[in-house]
Parts: C-alpha cells; sequence; structure tokens
C-alpha cells in the first residue's frame, strides 16, 4: 500500500509501499478513503510530541471502508463505513477507565501516534474504538468532526451554561463549534492572528457577533473562553477578556509556556483547565448532535502524496477549516 511516513522528527514525510496490514483479535482492516490532517500531526511531525512510534504513519481523523474484520469483532462488518479518532486504545481497567474517564486512561494508545494511522491506503483498528460515520456526511465532510470536532465539542462542554463565549484560534476545531455553540443560542466572541481580517470574517460569516485580533479586549466580559491555538500568552489574554466566575479552557494536545501573571486576573474565582484527549462516549454524542445541528466543515483536499505540503500548509496559517488528505475513492 501507498504510505506517507515519518522516520525522524523534524523531517519530511517519506512516500513508500509499505504490506498492507492484517486485522487480528479484535481488529478492523480499513480502506482509508480521507484522512484529515490535523495540528497534532504538526506537533508530532516537529518534534514536540516526544514519544512517537517510529517509523510513523500519521493521521488520526479517518474515514474509511472495512475491507475484513478479526475473528473478534461482531460490531461491524465488510462495507461498513466508519471512522476512526485519536483515541485508539483504553485498558478499560484503570481508575480513570473505570470512572468514566478513559481519556486519561494509563495505558491509553492513539492512533498516528502510538499506532499507525490514516496517511495511508490502509490502516488497522480496533473495531471498540471506531465510529460508524453519519449517513449525511460525505467522507470529506466528515472526516474533521473526528478530532478537530469532538475536541472542541469536549471543550464547548467544559464551559459549562457559559453564555458569552470566546475562541481563540479560528481553524478547524473553531469553526465547527461555533455553530454548535450558536445552535445553543450562545454569543460567541472570535479571537484571530492580529490583522487577520479573512478569518475574522470568516468567524463572522459562522456567527460571532464580534471578533478581532487574539490580545484585543471584547466588546464585553467573557463567561468562558476556549484556546485552540498553542499559544501560551493567550492564557492570560483571555484571563484579562473574562468576567468573574469565568472558565478559561485549554483544548491542545500542546501549548508554548504559559507566561508569569498576576494573581489578580485569577481571582474572583476565574479558572483554567485543559481538555485531553476524548472519549467515546464525547464520539457517539457528538456524531448524534452534529447532523442536527447541523454541523457543516470547510475543508481543503491534498492528495496523500502531497501530505508534506498540507502540514506546511497548516503551520504556516494558510488553511481556512481543515486539511484533509485524499487517499482512496470517496463517498
Amino acid at each position: 500500500m501507498r504510505a506517507m511516513v515519518l522516520d525522524a522528527s523534524k523531517s519530511p514525510l517519506r512516500a513508500a509501499d509499505l504490506p498492507t496490514p492484517e486485522p487480528a483479535g479484535s481488529q478492523l482492516l480499513i480502506r482509508v478513503h480521507v484522512c484529515a490532517v490535523c495540528r497534532t500531526d504538526l506537533h508530532i511531525a516537529d518534534g514536540e510530541l516526544t514519544k512517537p512510534k517510529l517509523p510513523l504513519v500519521l493521521g488520526h481523523q479517518i474515514v474509511g471502508t472495512v475491507v475484513r474484520a478479526g475473528p473478534g469483532v461482531e460490531r461491524f462488518k465488510a462495507g461498513d463505513r466508519v471512522g476512526v479518532p485519536w483515541l485508539g486504545y483504553a485498558d478499560g481497567r484503570c481508575e480513570f477507565c473505570r470512572s468514566g474517564r478513559e481519556n486519561l486512561c494509563d495505558n491509553a494508545r492513539f492512533t498516528g501516534y502510538h499506532i499507525d494511522g490514516g496517511y495511508a491506503e490502509h490502516t488497522v483498528a480496533d473495531h471498540r474504538f471506531c465510529v460508524p460515520i453519519p449517513a449525511g456526511y460525505s467522507d470529506l465532510q466528515a472526516a474533521p468532526l473526528l478530532c478537530g470536532g469532538l475536541i472542541g465539542f469536549r471543550a464547548l462542554r467544559m464551559t459549562g451554561d457559559a453564555r458569552r463565549l470566546g475562541l481563540y484560534g479560528f481553524g478547524s476545531s473553531a469553526h465547527m463549534i461555533i455553530q454548535v455553540a450558536r445552535w445553543q443560542q450562545r454569543r460567541v466572541f472570535a479571537f484571530t492572528s492580529p490583522g487577520d481580517t479573512a478569518t475574522q470574517q470568516f468567524a463572522r460569516s459562522l456567527g460571532a457577533e464580534w471578533a478581532g485580533g487574539s490580545l484585543e479586549r471584547p466588546p464585553e466580559p467573557l463567561d468562558a473562553a476556549i484556546i485552540f491555538a498553542p499559544v501560551g500568552p493567550l492564557v492570560p489574554a483571555a484571563l484579562r477578556a473574562l468576567a468573574k466566575g469565568g472558565t478559561v479552557v485549554c483544548a491542545g494536545i500542546h501549548m508554548s509556556d504559559i507566561p508569569a501573571f498576576p494573581y489578580a486576573i485569577l481571582w474572583e474565582e476565574r479558572v483554567v483547565r485543559s481538555v485531553a484527549n476524548l472519549t467515546r462516549q464525547d464520539a457517539e454524542e457528538f456524531l448524534t448532535l452534529a447532523p442536527r445541528v447541523p454541523v457543516r466543515t470547510e475543508t481543503r483536499p491534498f492528495p496523500l502524496s502531497a501530505a508534506n505540503e498540507a502540514l506546511d500548509a497548516l503551520r504556516g496559517g494558510r488553511i481556512r477549516g481543515t486539511a484533509v488528505l485524499t487517499v482512496g475513492d470517496s463517498e
């Protein structure tokens, strides 16, 4: 099978012909249709996440068709369309799994990090961590839901019933979650790179009532803010924008260092918290909700062979919505 392989951190992906994997036990062999490109892929390729399996096939927003199933699989059959997200395995035994927090599992394994992912024509995945794709979505539209959508949805839930919501960094996750927030009748304020008027207009077109630079103050205090950009200095900026009792949710798996800030901007019961990974319950709930909103995704397709170009475009902030690698025949 054709694949794009990461051999070492900070090196370009290499085009390779690899043996098609065989499903074992509870695994599915999946013919990959598309795989969305995530900022986490960048963090892995750039060496900011330091423990990947190498060599590695990146990619954890996979939509494809089941080719065949291992002997322990009853849930899916050949021909089913499935999605493969970031969480690829949890042990089900540790204290986190037993308390409904499998996203924090001590022995978790992640797709496109510990397990070869979707920058290839085929992949294998544990059927217990795969999800059915809603029928109303094309492959291209569905792929971004599997990480940008899921992580954004988990982060949105961490804001509670906040009515005035700030979104810092308006990329893949934010362009989906603003649609959910507006459907929930929240008011949304979008923060982008300073001077990025095109993205600010994009945010307004999706329902933001205000859009400005990331260090600007919104026209009124926020009840909560979600930070999607991996930029530590945005934490004190968001705290300064909060009303009393507000929450800042850091939604990325990696972030640059948060600078020191005065206690006064945290005081009055403001909260800073992170969101880590996702659970199968997140996937079930979000993929049920998305068609009801409906969440529409904006994508920019790249062929598999152009995976390096897609990563570079994301690194340079040249993607509106989500970059998606087109691998095989899509629905």
